[in-house]
């Protein structure tokens, strides 16, 4: 069974600087097939897309206000996708969740195509 795993997360100080992981097991197919996707949400409130990474080009994608501050990269041999989080802000603060999506591009909606999701990652940041 396709398992994702994020870890990573913890407490950090503004303007810190944390790195998730997600690492994936038991695909059918090589990872680098599928883009890959970070999401996060506050309790109650929905959740949101952070970033894509796509298969084949790794190009990435970003939310805009994270844009400056995160960059995405993935290890196909390894199976394990990364973002990298610089400049945390408070309201950065969240359960960070990584995705994969059905083979091909990002989508333009991150909420198709989704195959699995990973149970998630929290990432506090505060003084």
């Amino acid at each position: 069974q396709v398992q994702l795993v994020e870890s990573g997360g913890g407490l950090v100080q503004p303007g810190g600087s944390l790195t998730l992981t997600c690492t994936a097991s038991q695909f059918t197919w090589p990872l680098g097939y599928h883009p890959v996707g970070w999401f996060r949400q506050v309790p109650g409130k929905e959740r949101e897309a952070v970033a894509c990474i796509s298969s084949g080009d790794d190009r990435s994608y970003y939310r805009e206000d994270v844009r400056r501050r995160f960059i995405m990269s993935r290890d196909n041999v390894n199976h394990i996708v990364y973002l990298q989080m610089s400049d945390l802000r408070p309201e950065d603060t969240a359960v960070f969740y990584c995705a994969t999506f059905r083979a091909g591009p990002c989508p333009a909606d991150p909420n198709i195509g989704i195959t699995h999701w990973g149970k998630g990652t929290n990432v506090t940041v505060s003084s």
